[in-house]
């Protein structure tokens, strides 16, 4: 029996999960770990800590579901995109990692632009402007703030290829998690050269580049012993977790458009062509198909805005539902259920950590408006929801004027699993809605691609077609589109009107 393994390093945790040769799940497993705030706006993570969860998940999934090392084939790698772990000559990490989270760089950012000639010019040479969230700010960032780490570092890993380097002794990366780093010429799938020298990185500093199902390396026998494997095990190049999850979604040919609501919102459409938006709104990057590409939009805080308002504000409720065995997610949209669409004319502007898509803004700021005495936390949890699903529409407003074509919409991530957000997000977007045979996301696209390197499938879009399924539809309810289609022109407007405030309190 051939086993293939999915780890996915997330921002929360660490998940791992192992398919058959038909893409069945046997198996899976997440194991958490803490992110650090620093400084406002900062987001940090120790690789010590995703290590430890990767081997604490593979082996209980081993041990789940009773495989044999020797089953076990290949894996493949997915994790947070953007991340930058900076090790010097001895392979120690030098610093936390600064996560794709972090806004710290916005100076870094206008130094980028400068250095490479100007926004038109950078986009046109790496396809995306200079966003705080990308690797190479954080690079710069380093040399310019902490200048003793800067001279200690000798490669600059992403965080799913810092776990591979761990799994075999390999720098590896692959185009798609590549192309988030800023470094990346996407319309070849190598790196920049040219932006590498002009910011005066050296390109001995980032690891090779592969297409997702390329083989990069076997395990060392003692990474497969710590995790119970065998050390003829091979790992693939894998994917970032965007593109990694759009292979498990079956995000692998034109006209079908993903929407992930989970910490962060995504959504990511398929192109045969590369496709670039000259105004920056939407990333383009390289997809996990072979020679294919992606248009994508990322909203930082889109599931997190919910986990906020459940974490800070209703911890009652949320201990009252740990005792009692219940799920506080249910509780809170059971209240944002008896809210009317449009939540009675409160918005939510879902900009807690400031906005990637389209506005590209690390100084922008949360806010609830319109608030009356008549509105109640029902009200608040339905207009978060549908804030959240305003912030994606306008990826998708992108994407239309750019003539991408969208004829389906598969949900997924913890938004999906909601019927009230699910609907929500077929009247914003007004659209059907789609969901599909499993909600593993990027572990489970990770584990796909670990298949088709081994030889179980011929190619990617084989995979997905052999194991992806669409097994619910939801479709629009034309009332409350028609009031989605009035509010969400004062739900864009709000951001422009508020956008120097939000700097003037960011000066603060």
């Amino acid at each position: 029996m051939s086993i293939f393994l999915g780890i996915d390093i997330g921002t929360s945790g660490t998940k791992t999960l192992a398919i058959d040769q038909r893409g069945k799940i046997l198996a899976d497993a997440m194991e958490t770990y803490p992110c650090y705030v620093p400084k406002p706006l900062w987001s940090e993570q120790d690789p010590d800590d995703w290590w430890q969860a990767t081997v604490r998940s593979v082996r209980k999934v081993m041990a789940d579901a009773r495989i044999k090392p020797a089953e076990v084939k290949s894996i493949g790698l997915s994790g947070q995109m953007h991340g930058a772990v900076f090790l010097d000559k001895n392979d120690k990490v030098v610093r936390r990692a600064i996560l794709w989270n972090d806004q710290r760089t916005a100076a870094e950012c206008d130094e980028i632009e400068r250095l490479a000639g100007g926004r038109k010019k950078l986009i046109r040479r790496v396809a995306n402007p200079a966003l705080t969230g990308f690797t190479a700010p954080k690079i710069l960032w380093l040399r310019n703030n902490e200048p003793r780490n800067f001279e200690r570092t000798r490669k600059v890993l992403l965080p799913k290829d810092e776990i591979r380097r761990r799994l075999t002794g390999q720098y590896a990366t692959d185009v798609s998690d590549a192309s988030g780093t800023l470094l990346l010429d996407v319309k070849k799938r190598k790196w920049s050269k040219k932006l590498l020298s002009a910011l005066e990185l050296d390109i001995d500093m980032f690891a090779e580049c592969y297409e997702s199902e390329d083989i990069t390396g076997t395990l060392t026998p003692a990474s497969a012993r710590l995790l119970g494997l065998s050390a003829g095990c091979v790992v693939v190049g894998g994917a970032g977790d965007c593109a990694a999850g759009a292979v498990g979604n079956g995000i692998v040919s034109g006209g079908i458009l993903s929407t992930s609501i989970g910490t962060s919102g995504v959504m990511f459409v398929h192109c045969d062509d590369v496709k670039i938006d000259p105004e920056g709104r939407v990333h383009t990057f390289c997809h996990a198909v072979r020679g294919k590409w992606h248009m994508m939009g990322v909203n930082l805080s889109a599931g997190g805005s919910l986990q906020w308002f459940k974490n800070e504000l209703c911890k009652a409720d949320a201990a009252k539902a740990k005792r009692t065995k219940k799920e506080i997610y249910d509780i809170l949209t059971a209240e944002a259920e008896k809210a009317p669409t449009g939540s009675e004319g409160l918005f939510f502007l879902p900009y807690l950590s400031g906005e990637r898509t389209p506005h590209a803004d690390p100084d922008a700021r949360g806010c609830f408006v319109g608030l009356t005495l008549a509105h109640t936390r029902g009200h608040m949890i339905r207009a978060i929801m549908e804030g959240v699903t305003y912030s994606m529409r306008d990826s998708l407003a992108i994407f239309d004027s750019l003539g991408v074509p969208v004829r389906q919409i598969r949900s997924s991530g913890g938004g999906s699993r909601s019927a009230l957000w699910r609907q929500i997000q077929a009247d914003v977007f007004g659209r059907k809605v789609v969901t599909i045979n499993t909600e593993e996301g990027p572990a489970y696209g990770a584990a796909l691609l670990a298949a088709v390197g081994a030889g179980a499938f011929k190619n990617v879009r084989e995979a997905c077609k052999a194991t992806i399924k669409v097994v619910q539809e939801t479709s629009v309810n034309r009332a409350a589109k028609r009031y989605h289609d009035r509010a969400f022109p004062i739900y864009r407007q709000l951001y422009r009107s508020l956008k120097d405030d939000f700097k003037s309190i960011a000066a603060l």
